[in-house]
């Protein structure tokens, strides 16, 4: 008898995830996908009432915060978290070891956790690519600023959720959720920081910006791109320039983080002070 597909990918699913997380909770990363285990090749559905959930509080708070955000303009736009700068009186970009800049102004989106930064010039941005096909199992590269330091982390995608957020603010929005499988620097502990980062896909465009993490369950959460395309629309001055791209892969996406950083593309961002 032929088993029928959906129990395939399912049994093949269910191995991945549990080779994912068998490991202790205390652990800082999951090892890597096994080169022997194949996810199964699908589309992602698409979303769905059965979406997992998960439920992120944001303290009110008057303490600075560190975040990271990435170039979209040349003109000096910049893509980062909501959470990271929503409600900051003091905003600022880090570029180079020392040097701020002042963030002139910021949009914030209404239902996604993503804003958008303005700053007087900008440097060679980066390529979006919101209309990919997104499928099970698909390599991504997290880039920026975990724990304030330079880091970056690889992961494969699981599946939709749907973030919702209390606290501070409140909303609800889909997510993409991916399985963490990597990391460089010897980065242990949590990636608070790296919100409001750029994930790229394996050409070296970005797919979705990072917004949250469950360290215990080794997964990251970013921001759908169609939340995404729809925040962008929003902002009618914004002109996307980005042209260059260069692929990533699970041996170099390290020097490629580097390299961002190095060309100001992915900056630090600095919430020094609160309304």
């Amino acid at each position: 008898m032929k088993l029928p597909d959906w129990f395939i990918y399912t049994v093949a699913l269910a191995a991945v995830l549990y080779t994912l997380f068998a490991n202790s909770e205390s652990n800082d990363a999951p090892p890597a996908v096994p080169e022997d285990i194949q996810l199964p090749d699908v589309t992602l559905p698409l979303p769905s009432i059965f979406d997992e959930e998960v439920l992120v509080e944001l303290e009110e708070t008057d303490r600075p915060n560190i975040g990271t955000a990435f170039s979209v303009g040349r003109e000096g736009m910049w893509l980062t978290a909501r959470h990271v700068v929503d409600g900051c009186s003091d905003l600022a970009v880090q570029v180079g070891n020392s040097r701020i800049v002042p963030v002139t102004r910021y949009e914030t989106a209404a239902s996604a956790d993503l804003a958008l930064l303005y700053t007087d010039g900008g440097p060679e941005p980066t390529v979006l690519d919101l209309e990919e096909e997104l499928r099970v199992g698909q390599q991504g590269y997290h880039i920026g600023y975990p724990q304030g330091r330079a880091g970056e982390v690889s992961s494969r995608l699981l599946s939709r959720s749907v973030l919702r957020t209390t606290g501070r603010y409140q909303s609800s929005e889909p997510v993409i959720a991916w399985a963490e499988s990597g990391r460089t620097r010897n980065l242990m502990g949590t990636l608070g920081g790296m919100s409001g980062g750029p994930l790229f896909n394996e050409n070296g465009e970005v797919i979705g910006v990072t917004v949250a993490e469950s360290p215990r369950r080794g997964r990251i959460y970013t921001a759908a791109p169609t939340s995404l395309q729809s925040f962008l629309n929003a902002e009618a001055d914004l002109m996307l320039d980005g042209e260059q791209t260069r692929s990533l892969s699970p041996d170099n996406y390290g020097g490629e983080g580097d390299r961002l950083r190095r060309n100001l593309t992915i900056v630090k961002v600095l919430c020094r002070a609160r309304d």
